[in-house]
């Protein structure tokens, strides 16, 4: 299954990617060929930023993806002290570089900072005007910041908000995924997992997920990336280093819960009360 959601003039994605954010601490040939066999499989989303390892997470992508340009739909993302007008062009342009191809599929604002949007995405226009990006977004943006951007972009610009998203934090579900919809935005789930603290088969929730998994000869992970990506208009971005991680992100591409299903794994992991701002990492 993949969407044309995710930038309304580009190309289909795959509802599940694959993150890079600290894949730098991990072996370097080991990483690549994890990032090669995501590709194989179908996990054509390839995220990353300037910052993951300072440019060093580029790089390995780089290398994975060389002479699988076109296969690829490729983001990575600009640090808001460098996204003045003048700024977010030259990162883009050093990030290309890193990356080894002459064009982004996506950019994204990594959050927000203090440089005043119209800036940004003035820089984002020019960079799209000369082919370097295809399409752009955000990322950590609450409600009020993407009426902000709607503002400041006009309808039907902003391609994606890539936020914070797992079983145990499902905030964005109050009301970014529903602003999203409604004006055509994807959202983009990373960290999927939650940060070392996947649910342990011992516990409530746990259990909940391989009982799943058991019945449909899934894995418990498999079962949550499922869940995550059940509406049409989240994608998730799990970081896989490992081939075998990767291949089993990759088993839950066909993965489609019943409904009885996404009411136990709902009823394990409350929503919990709409926070007072956005969580992230």
């Amino acid at each position: 299954m993949t969407s044309n959601l995710f930038g309304a003039t580009g190309p289909a994605v795959p509802p599940i990617g694959q993150g890079t954010w600290n894949i730098e601490l991990s072996d370097r040939p080991e990483a690549v060929a994890a990032l090669r066999r995501g590709l194989d499989l179908g996990l054509s989303h390839i995220d990353t930023a300037e910052m993951y390892g300072s440019g060093r997470s580029e790089e390995i992508v780089g290398e994975a993806i060389e002479g699988r340009r076109d296969a690829v739909f490729l983001v990575s993302k600009v640090l808001p002290h460098n996204a003045s007008r003048k700024g977010a062009i030259a990162a883009c342009e050093a990030s290309l570089r890193r990356l080894g191809t002459d064009r982004l599929d996506c950019y994204l604002l990594h959050w927000r900072g203090s440089h005043p949007l119209a800036e940004t995405f003035a820089a984002f226009e020019t960079l799209r005007e000369q082919g370097k990006i295809l399409s752009w977004g955000v990322s950590n943006f609450d409600v009020g910041d993407l009426e902000e951007a709607l503002a400041v972009a006009g309808p039907d610009v902003i391609a994606c908000n890539q936020v914070l998203y797992h079983l145990r934090e499902r905030a964005i579900e109050h009301a970014v995924i529903p602003w999203c919809e409604r004006h055509g935005v994807a959202v983009t789930a990373y960290s999927p997992f939650g940060q070392d603290d996947f649910p342990d088969a011992g516990s409530a929730g746990g259990k909940v997920l391989a009982g799943i998994a058991d019945v449909r000869g899934a894995s418990p992970r498999q079962v949550a990336l499922a869940f995550l990506t059940r509406r049409p208009s989240v994608f998730a971005i799990p970081k896989a280093s490992r081939v075998s991680h990767v291949e089993d992100n990759a088993g839950a591409l066909g993965l489609r819960l019943s409904d009885d299903e996404i009411a136990r794994i709902e009823a394990a992991f409350p929503r919990g009360p709409k926070p007072r701002s956005l969580p992230m990492l």
